[in-house]
């Protein structure tokens, strides 16, 4: 089986260019040793290089050979880094020194240092994918794939190259035919595999899969994907016996989980799904069991359970409980005697206190073997009363200490990313009071083959033109190197008098067309394998400039500038650039044409200022782009905002007074304690240049900063706001404190010093904190100081932590009830060495600003994010959803990206990463956007209107689809107007009315409409940009409004009021008798009423009207105070659900049809009288006519 390479190359095809020195590559290489290393577990060789061959080439080469080969590249020298499309300049010193380096050493007769050299040639271009090439693997799936039941099994491989390269599978090394496989079929113009496992079990399409891409020029291979199910077999069935134990020994809980695949993750939970407390007493170790090195009696459950999980089948297996009883010594002889003849189980005397034992590993010494770049893990578990500490040391050396740490209550150490220099004893230490235990751990480091310096690159050469391809790596035990071109082992492969192999090194001389081929290098030894695919591509090209013409370069006055000339052409074309014309000449002391075309101005002026022309020229002509510069101002902070010491209640004033560039847009924020101001307009009330805080409370206490803000830069100045009491004047003179002095720089490291000093004179008040500031000398002018951080007044020293390439000047003031002192002197300036940045730029952003355009944004990084010099940002964006390829380009010196020929309203994905001359920042967070929006084109369907009522219109349609919106959907707007009135007599009406529905709607009401009359209407759909066309103008005609006017004619008629006005004089009549019924009862006396019944307020109500004797006779005729609900029931409304209830608030009083309100003043009333004589004969009530009256009108 063919071994397949490793690498999976997202960018462009390149091109090998020049000599990095080792610290330029180290970014780079760490990253790809990251993807290398590790190998696969399927590590395939290629079977057809036997030994014998191999060992037949590996001969040493003269030095004059191998110079002659260096000099034929005829300085076709250009410096890597791997930015998308645009190559950032290396040191020319470092580049003139690794070159002076190298020739020394040849002339001494080292041909291993000269490979080395030739091996840092090994860097790359891009290549136009409209130029012919062989294929590159762009992507593929990792070396392990597991599947995931629940979906498709998707085994990517993607490829490039002119012409576009086909595909083909072999499966466990023989040919996979897809068609053969009605489950399986393979994406268009790609290799990715889909098999869908739904109707098929996913155990037959396990096995070792390789994809290779050919077309005319050549054949690349991948890696080996070995493919496989997860599997979660069940727990062996078993009975656990209690565990009855005495307390102080110490005791393991097995947990034996099944061997599944991947192996499961263990732990131990209780009844409840609550994980069990663990401790330095109790812990589990890495195969899962459960450690006592002593058992308490509160240690007794029954509930210890031991649960495997299964990510990838999604499953959790459970062990069966496991009991323990933990008794005293008489407790276990009590309970346990009776199985015994009644015998003592146990010796008379507790359990001792002993010294720690080691349980696991249980033999004085291990050994432990890990691999290169993987987790070493060693764990020791001791049992001991009291419970022993453990601790680690490395015999033969320090533990690492940025890669170590410590597990499960100092019992594991871990060590990630192992090196060779992990090797060597690791000693164990368990203590307690009684003694130690010992034990010591042999480390042995072995390695899959990893890269020592970075993977082959594509080469690109012209005819007639020299290269070299390097594939070095290393492992141990030292692994084998075998070359194929096309995946036929090289020496198989047709002669080619140009080509000629050396161990790990092809070298090509004098190449002519038709050579291009695709090399594969595969590096193998019994822990894994590397193969990564590399062509060389004999071209014959003129030269083209890649940057987009007319790019505007804007950078800040002082500041380096970087403009870029990306170039392609073969041979590799000459970079000149001019100022303003082609006759105006650069100073060679202020710029600097890098190796891969970009110009560098030192410091940048406002002279810089102008057009610039980069030539590219090779042997087959000449190509010239034209890029603008654009230097600015510098902002600053003129006066900053000074400390101030404010009582409670009065105003402070914090000035920031600044000057920027006036082409740039300032934006000014003020910030407390690194957050928003207080939302109080009333009492923070900012300024251009100032901020006023009136009314001071304890709250306003805190630090608070201006921050000047433009497109290209910023700056910042923060003061401190103290709050005090009002006080008293004292006798006493209090003053502020003297300045600190004698400041010390000591246990400096590259991202931290502690600074110590000595206090001045407090003056008759302590002093509260002392105030650490900063000045940097590289970033900054003189006399711009920052506040750093601040420590207790209590302390004469801090830890200050610091950030790369800054020049650091310090001082400290103290501060007191009285206020702040003066600066101390300056500190020695403390210089930090330069990284590649921590972050990202924040704020990405993606909009469109026109209908074709995607606008990239970001806040910038500020001069101390940069950690460096040469702070660029590699921007990149793909349209989502197809599953394209990422586009980048370097932006230097502004914040924004414009994206030209987008289609319109397309979701987009995008990163922006930081980049300096030292590295790249971590991988960026994915940001989303949409390009431009344009115009609907498209109208709503199927408008149609319902007519509800004389004044009411429903209109309906259907939504426009979301692509024909062409941008964010606003929501519709109904266009109507009314066209006449149906009355013959009325005129034309055309004026329109616009309602808008925001959103995703489908249908409107159209209220207010004139009863009787014609309209018409039509449906828009709007977006961002404005509103599409018009639906078909669709109509409907309104029904006359007879309900109401009927109403009103009945109200005005004169037998209506007639008839109301007899009813109200019925109404009066039955009142006034009533009034004479309830008067004819008489009077008991009050002795009377007091001699039979001496609690009145158990008093029985008269038969004959219902009161309660004299105490009534008076007071019955008054409504009673708060009275609201009957005593006998609730008054029944209506039957007719028109009523108040249904339209508003609610309430309790009844309506007539004519809508006059008769509920309160009756209703309520009624109900009373009528639970007080609910049986009464002598009269009839006048609430029950009314009732009738009710119900009558």
């Amino acid at each position: 089986m063919r071994a397949p390479a490793s690498v999976s190359l997202n960018a462009p095809v390149r091109v090998c260019v020049r000599v990095c020195s080792r610290e330029e590559s180290r970014a780079g290489r760490q990253e790809r040793d990251s993807i290398q290393r590790g190998g696969s577990r399927a590590s395939p060789r290629v079977d057809t290089l036997n030994e014998d061959s191999r060992q037949g080439r590996r001969r040493r080469l003269k030095e004059t050979e191998w110079w002659t080969a260096a000099t034929r590249l005829r300085g076709r020298l250009f410096c890597v880094r791997q930015r998308a499309r645009v190559l950032s300049p290396c040191d020319p010193a470092q580049r003139g020194q690794t070159l002076m380096m190298a020739r020394r050493r040849m002339m001494g007769g080292a041909r291993s240092l000269m490979l080395v050299l030739l091996g840092h040639l090994a860097s790359a271009l891009d290549v136009p994918l409209d130029l012919p090439q062989p294929p590159t693997i762009t992507h593929q799936s990792p070396k392990d794939y597991i599947i995931d039941p629940r979906e498709s099994i998707v085994i990517h491989c993607e490829a490039k190259g002119k012409p576009h390269p086909s595909f083909s599978w072999t499966r466990n090394g023989s040919h996979f035919d897809v068609e053969q496989h009605a489950n399986v079929h393979m994406k268009p113009h790609s290799g990715t595999l889909v098999v869908d496992i739904s109707r098929e079990r996913a155990e037959h399409y396990e096995g070792v899969y390789q994809c290779t891409a050919r077309n005319k020029h050549g054949t690349a291979i991948s890696n080996n994907i070995v493919v496989r199910q997860p599997r979660s077999p069940l727990w062996s069935k078993e009975k656990i016996k209690p565990i009855i134990i005495q307390e102080g020994v110490s005791l393991k809980l097995p947990c034996r989980p099944p061997a599944g695949f991947p192996p499961p993750i263990v732990f131990w939970m209780d009844n409840n799904f609550q994980r069990l407390p663990q401790s330095n007493r109790v812990s589990q170790s890495l195969n899962g069991d459960l450690y006592f090195s002593n058992v308490l009696r509160e240690d007794s459950r029954n509930d210890y359970i031991c649960y495997a999980r299964f990510p990838h089948t999604q499953t959790i297996q459970q062990k069966q409980p496991i009991t323990v009883k933990v008794l005293t010594l008489d407790a276990i002889n009590d309970t346990m005697a009776a199985f015994y003849n009644d015998t003592d189980l146990f010796r008379e005397e507790p359990v001792d206190e002993r010294r720690p034992t080691f349980v696991v590993p249980s033999v004085p010494s291990s050994s432990k073997m890990v691999l290169h770049g993987q987790v070493l893990e060693m764990e020791c578990i001791a049992e001991g009363l009291p419970t022993p500490d453990i601790s680690w040391a490395k015999v033969s050396g320090e533990l690492p200490a940025t890669r170590a740490s410590f597990l499960h209550y100092q019992k594991t150490l871990r060590v990630v990313n192992v090196s060779e220099a992990d090797a060597g004893e690791y000693r164990c230490t368990a203590r307690n009071r009684h003694g130690t235990a010992h034990h010591t751990v042999h480390v042995t480091v072995k390695a899959a083959p990893y890269w020592l310096s970075s993977a082959p690159e594509n080469l690109v050469l012209a005819p007639g033109e020299n290269g070299v391809l390097t594939c070095r790596a290393s492992g141990t035990p030292k692994p084998d190197i075998q070359w194929a071109m096309n995946g036929i082992p090289v020496e198989n492969s047709p002669k080619d008098p140009s080509r000629k192999v050396e161990d790990d090194t092809i070298i090509f001389s004098d190449v002519q067309m038709g050579s291009s081929a695709v090399y594969q290098c595969n590096i193998s030894n019994e822990h894994g394998y590397l193969l990564a695919n590399a062509f060389v591509n004999v071209l014959s090209e003129p030269p083209r400039v890649l940057t987009p013409a007319n790019t505007v370069y804007q950078v800040i006055k002082n500041h380096p500038a970087l403009m870029d000339c990306t170039s392609f052409g073969s041979p590799v074309p000459r970079i000149t650039w001019f100022k303003d014309s082609r006759f105006g000449t650069l100073d060679a002391e202020t710029h600097n044409v890098h190796d891969n075309g970009t110009l560098e101005i030192h410091v940048a002026q406002a002279r810089n200022s102008g057009k610039y022309t980069c030539v590219a020229q090779n042997s087959l002509g000449i190509y010239e782009n034209h890029v603008h510069l654009e230097v600015k101002e510098a902002t600053r902070i003129l006066k900053q905002p000074e400390y101030r010491v404010v009582q409670r209640g009065r105003s402070v004033v914090f000035e920031c007074k600044v000057k920027h560039d006036p082409s740039l847009v300032p934006t000014m924020t003020w910030l407390k304690d690194h957050g928003e101001l207080p939302d109080d307009e009333s009492r923070f009330i900012v300024d251009s240049d100032s901020l006023t805080i009136t009314g001071v409370t304890e709250g306003d206490a805190g630090v608070y900063t201006c921050i000047m803000n433009t497109t290209l830069d910023h700056d910042s100045a923060s003061a401190e706001l103290t709050v005090v009491e009002v006080t008293p004047t004292l006798s006493v003179v209090n003053e502020r404190p003297e300045p600190p002095t004698d400041l010390e720089l000591t246990d400096q490291k590259k991202r931290s010093v502690q600074l110590t000093w000595i206090p001045g004179d407090e003056h008759n008040s302590p002093v509260q904190k002392f105030v650490i500031q900063f000045e940097d000398t590289l970033h900054h002018h003189r006399g711009h100081w920052h506040n750093l951080t601040e420590v207790s007044g209590s302390k004469t020293t801090a830890h200050l932590k610091l950030s790369p390439y800054v020049h650091y000047t310090f001082r400290v003031l103290a501060v007191n009830s009285m206020g702040v002192s003066r600066p101390s002197l300056p500190s020695k300036t403390y210089k930090t060495e330069a990284a590649a940045p921590d972050e990202n730029p924040a704020d990405v952003h993606g909009f469109g600003t026109e209908h074709d355009n995607l606008v990239i944004s970001w806040k910038p990084l500020s001069g101390l994010q940069a950690n460096g010099p040469g702070l660029h940002y590699r921007v990149m964006w793909r349209q989502k959803l197809l599953d394209s390829e990422w586009t980048a380009v370097t932006v230097a010196n502004n914040s924004k990206f414009v994206v030209s020929g987008t289609p319109t309203f397309a979701p987009y994905e995008i990163k922006v990463q930081a980049v300096n001359d030292y590295g790249a920042a971590p991988e960026p967070a994915v940001a989303h956007g949409y390009s431009g929006e344009d115009l609907p084109v498209a109208a709503p369907d199927s408008v149609r209107a319902y007519v509800l009522n004389s004044t009411l219109a429903e209109v309906h349609w259907e939504p426009v689809p979301p692509k024909l919106i062409r941008g964010y959907l606003k929501g519709y707007q109904v266009y109507y107007w009314r066209e006449r009135s149906l009355h013959k007599h009325n005129g034309h009406h055309t004026e329109k009315q616009i309602l808008t529905f925001s959103r995703n709607h489908s249908h409107a009401k159209l209220p207010g409409l004139h009863p009787f009359s014609l309209y018409s209407f039509n449906v828009r759909v709007y977006n961002g940009k404005g509103e599409g066309p018009p639906s078909a103008t669709q109509q409907f005609e309104t029904p006359e409004g007879a309900v109401a006017s009927r109403q009103v004619d009945i109200a005005t008629q004169g037998w209506f009021i007639g008839l109301m006005c007899a009813i109200a004089l019925l109404i009066l009549i039955l009142l006034i008798i009533c009034f004479i019924q309830r008067n004819k009862g008489g009077k008991y006396p009050v002795k009377e009423k007091e001699d039979a019944h001496t609690d009145p307020e158990f008093q029985p109500m008269k038969d004959e009207d219902c009161t309660f004797g004299e105490y009534s006779d008076n007071e019955d005729h008054k409504p009673l105070k708060g009275s609201r609900t009957p005593s006998s029931g609730t008054v029944k409304r209506d039957d007719s659900d028109d009523s108040l209830v249904d339209y508003g608030e609610g309430g309790d009083g009844q309506f007539n049809e004519d809508g006059s309100f008769i509920g309160q003043y009756s209703g309520q009333s009624a109900s009373r009288d009528a639970a007080e004589c609910p049986q009464s004969s002598e009269a009839p009530s006048p609430i029950n006519p009314m009732n009738s009256l009710n119900s009558f009108v």
